[in-house]
């Protein structure tokens, strides 16, 4: 799906684009902090109470975030405090507001590992870190589709040189004159958002097909509500990540008992248990039914949050946290949730997409599991009949979400569409938006005019 010569492209000039929502601000920051009581992802409480909470460093799944605000237009290549390195296998996270770094790959994961002496300068950090007796040498720009590269050099082996693409949040497009036409799409989802009263709301839309010059915009792309079901979409990277790694097979069969039984959306409550069911069948189930008792038993399969967290802070996604199980109300009243943002969701999205962060195998297999997605009562719904799409929901009292990818031959798009607030309202809101950036991408480039 991803060129190369997108991959290495140098022609950088623009980041995204973000439009300010005035009014908005205080509704936005209480639906980041204020609860509603034990919210339940989908449906009754049935489930296990979850462990404690993955602790993170700080800013990495907090609630901190930048209010979205209009960027200037810049005279060159924007850098970010936040970069990671994409090669075959794993990934390398640059922090150079915070000096750390991480190395997460098939042969282990380092942590965060602070770095008081690394060197930015001219837009690219370097430095090196010793973690368990294995150096990490590096250079990583802090310009996305810049090359960067790592050395790992262990003891007593040869070392190893590492390159790969720079990922930012958002990527730089390709063709700044081309991602243009993409900004009008803004000023229409920000209408949309403004007339939602009852429900803050944020939408971040990124061009995957180069129509758009692979440009990204956001509107309220730092709203962090809960995450609801979505989240279920990193448990599914992590797992299929292992599989790239040769460390598991989705033909592997993991025992399920009664008492992983929970309610709320699925197919798996429905059957008779113990059994043992295939890794291939949880995935599947995961996205396409969003089986909450396949979502837990996944976490506990994955090794429970953290794995989960370290795949989420190994792409730099500071809005995003796993932080309770599908159903655990009591965990929810201990105020154990979990977290995530446009930005964060589409940043997802584009890695999955450009074959950053999984194999082109295992892409396809994720896209075709959102592509038999059950729950079809937003994005889908909102189309006419046979636009294909790829998408993942999400539904809380107090939260409705749709992300995924509109599949339109030629015009492909990853979308994510959050809103806090009531359900119902929200679930309309999620449509309008839906339809607004479906009626944008029919119409011819040279009649997008901006109104």
């Amino acid at each position: 799906m991803r060129k190369s010569d997108k991959r290495r492209s140098s022609s950088l000039l623009l980041g995204s684009v973000r439009v300010p929502l005035k009014g908005l601000a205080a509704a936005v920051a209480l639906a980041v902090v204020a609860t509603t009581g034990p919210a339940t992802a989908d449906g009754p409480d049935h489930g296990p109470v979850a462990e404690p909470a993955q602790q993170t460093q700080p800013g990495y799944g907090d609630s901190e975030g930048h209010e979205p605000g209009l960027d200037p237009t810049p005279e060159r290549a924007p850098t970010s405090e936040v970069s990671w390195l994409s090669f075959p296998g794993g990934v390398f996270a640059v922090d150079s507001l915070g000096h750390t770094v991480r190395y997460r790959a098939c042969d282990g994961d380092t942590g965060r590992v602070a770095d008081p002496n690394m060197r930015v300068a001219a837009g690219v950090a370097s430095g090196a870190v010793v973690v368990g007796g294995v150096a990490y040498r590096y250079r990583v720009p802090l310009v996305g589709r810049s090359e960067g590269t790592l050395e790992v050099i262990p003891r007593h082996r040869p070392p190893v040189e590492l390159t790969g693409v720079v990922v930012t949040s958002p990527q730089p497009p390709t063709d700044p004159v081309a991602g243009a036409r993409l900004f009008p799409l803004s000023g229409q989802l920000a209408r949309v958002v403004a007339d939602a009263s009852l429900n803050p709301a944020g939408a971040t839309v990124r061009d995957l097909s180069g129509r758009y010059g692979d440009q990204q915009i956001a509107v309220n792309g730092s709203l962090r509500p809960k995450a609801a079901s979505v989240i279920k979409l990193w448990i599914l990277v992590e797992l299929l990540r292992r599989v790239d790694c040769g460390q598991v097979s989705l033909d592997d069969g993991v025992l399920v008992t009664p008492e992983d039984i929970v309610g709320g959306t699925g197919q798996l409550q429905f059957e008779t248990f113990p059994q043992v069911v295939t890794l291939h069948r949880l995935a599947q189930y995961l996205i396409k039914y969003s089986d909450n008792v396949a979502a837990n038993v996944l976490i506990t399969y994955l090794g429970g949050f953290a794995p989960v967290n370290a795949l989420i802070d190994s792409m730099n996604q500071r809005s995003t946290i796993l932080a309770r199980r599908m159903l655990d109300s009591a965990a929810a009243q201990r105020g154990e949730e979990n977290y995530t943002s446009p930005d964060d969701v589409v940043s997802l999205l584009g890695a999955v997409w450009d074959g950053e962060i999984l194999t082109p195998a295992s892409r396809d297999l994720m896209i075709g599991f959102m592509r038999e997605q059950t729950l079809n009562t937003k994005i889908p719904a909102a189309l006419p009949p046979g636009v294909p799409v790829a998408h993942k929901t999400g539904d809380l009292p107090d939260a409705s979400h749709d992300v995924g990818y509109y599949l339109i031959p030629g015009t492909e798009t990853a979308v994510a569409f959050l809103t806090a607030g009531p359900m119902a309202t929200g679930d309309e809101t999620v449509r309008r938006m839906a339809r607004t950036v479906y009626d944008f991408l029919v119409t011819p480039a040279d009649g997008a005019v901006e109104e």
